[in-house]
């Protein structure tokens, strides 16, 4: 049987700041994040499954990203809580603000890697992970590839 890959498709709009960074991007600011989940496996060949002929229900796949990812990091704003940004996050906090604190700059990079974990933890053990694309804006884009990370 064929492997094949299944990709999934979605969206959500985040806020976040570099702390350090030489740039604009050290001031907070937002994007309309998309992301493209890319899993690979076997068509389920056994004849009496309502999944038939599916490597995953799109469905699936769906839920799983939307509780690891979209629901968490839509509408939030993500800080390394390493950095003095934790004193604008608690300020946000307390008025009502969804903040997210990581362990890492929260960069395309680093996010895109952090999504990877997320999902493969929930993926069923015949499923592969076999890539994310992370677009932050039109133009920009970081890619995880598990053939880059074994």
């Amino acid at each position: 049987m064929s492997n094949i890959r299944i990709t999934k498709q979605f969206s959500f709009e985040t806020g976040h700041a570099l702390y350090g960074y030489d740039g604009k991007c050290k001031n907070v600011h937002g994007h309309s994040y998309k992301l493209s989940v890319t899993v690979i496996g076997q068509p389920i060949t056994d004849t009496s499954n309502v999944k038939f002929g599916m490597v995953i229900d799109f469905s699936d796949l769906k839920k799983i990203v939307k509780e690891e990812i979209v629901d968490v990091f839509d509408h939030a704003t993500v800080f390394n809580k390493n950095t003095p940004h934790v004193d604008l996050a608690a300020e946000l906090k307390n008025r009502g603000h969804h903040v997210i604190l990581v362990n890492y700059q929260p960069t395309s990079e680093n996010m895109v890697t952090d999504f990877a974990e997320k999902i493969k933890k929930r993926l069923p053990a015949a499923i592969k992970l076999h890539s994310l694309k992370l677009q932050e804006t039109d133009t920009s884009f970081a890619e995880w590839y598990a053939s880059d990370n074994e």
